[in-house]
């Protein structure tokens, strides 16, 4: 099936999510959160995590890439790029609404990228954040259309200046997928399978979760409120249970690049980050 270029431009949503403390807590402890990032999953002085901004609006990306005509056995989730506005509060009303905004074609047997961009407003009327999605989409390249743009994003030459070790549990995609993420390549194991995988997979997000809560603890001083842009682009399928290190450099005052690495490999799971912040 070819992707649907009619759709381009066409408005997604608006789509709406109600949420309360719970629902943040149940996030916290979907990317690691327990009582070493107490803020996070306690609802007495609670702050939410940047990266609840992705994963409070799961309905959209699945939206757009229904809307796409994306072979979904094919779709992998390839980037995400989040603006943050405002600080998102502990509860209320999301409203969310978008498009699809480009295809690019990566050649015949290389797939191709379903870009989509949606803005999330809270109910009391503040713009909370930006969220810019990149869908991989492994069987529908070929179609001769505009090549991907060129990634500038260039590490340093030296050790980072920021690593942070963990281990999400084997059993992370189970309470990480009750957020709102239900994928079946990420639960059923013939469905990972059928897709390529020896076993389900961690959710991509989950993983970048775990990255945000890292760096707003060591970069932002464990104040959300601070941080201003998370980008990553997801490089390597990653298996539950396999522990990880955040790896960042700071690059300039209120700027780190960072990327995630499978400690057991040494493959990078996420790659190209760029985190962008206010200075506690």
């Amino acid at each position: 099936m070819a992707l649907n270029h009619d759709k381009i431009g066409q408005p997604i949503g608006p789509l709406e999510k109600q949420y309360n403390w719970k629902d943040i807590a149940l996030y916290g402890i979907g990317v690691g959160a327990g009582f070493k990032d107490l803020s996070y999953v306690y609802e007495n002085g609670m702050k939410v995590l940047p990266s609840y901004s992705i994963g409070s609006v799961f309905e959209f990306l699945m939206e757009s890439a229904i809307a796409s005509d994306a072979s979904l056995m094919g779709i992998l989730h390839g980037e995400q790029d989040i603006i943050f506005h405002n600080p998102i509060p502990v509860e209320g009303t999301l409203t969310t609404l978008g498009k699809i905004t480009n295809y690019y074609d990566r050649g015949e047997n290389k797939g191709a990228l379903v870009v989509a961009e949606a803005e999330t407003k809270h109910s009391n009327g503040d713009l909370l954040f930006t969220n810019i999605f990149t869908l991989f989409s492994r069987f529908d390249g070929g179609f001769g259309g505009e090549a991907p743009p060129k990634d500038d994003v260039v590490f340093p030459d030296s050790a980072p200046d920021i690593t942070v070790d963990d281990h999400p549990s084997v059993d992370q995609p189970l309470v990480y997928r009750l957020s709102g993420d239900i994928f079946g390549l990420h639960v059923d194991p013939e469905f990972a399978q059928a897709m390529g995988f020896e076993k389900p997979i961690m959710h991509g997000l989950c993983t970048h979760g775990y990255a945000c809560r890292h760096l707003t603890n060591e970069l932002l001083g464990g104040e959300p409120k601070l941080m201003k842009r998370f980008r990553t682009r997801f490089s390597k399928p990653l298996y539950p249970g396999v522990p990880i290190q955040t790896q960042a450099w700071k690059v300039e005052p209120g700027k780190a690049l960072f990327k995630v690495v499978n400690k057991e490999t040494g493959q990078v799971v996420i790659d190209k980050g760029i985190c962008e912040y206010e200075e506690p």
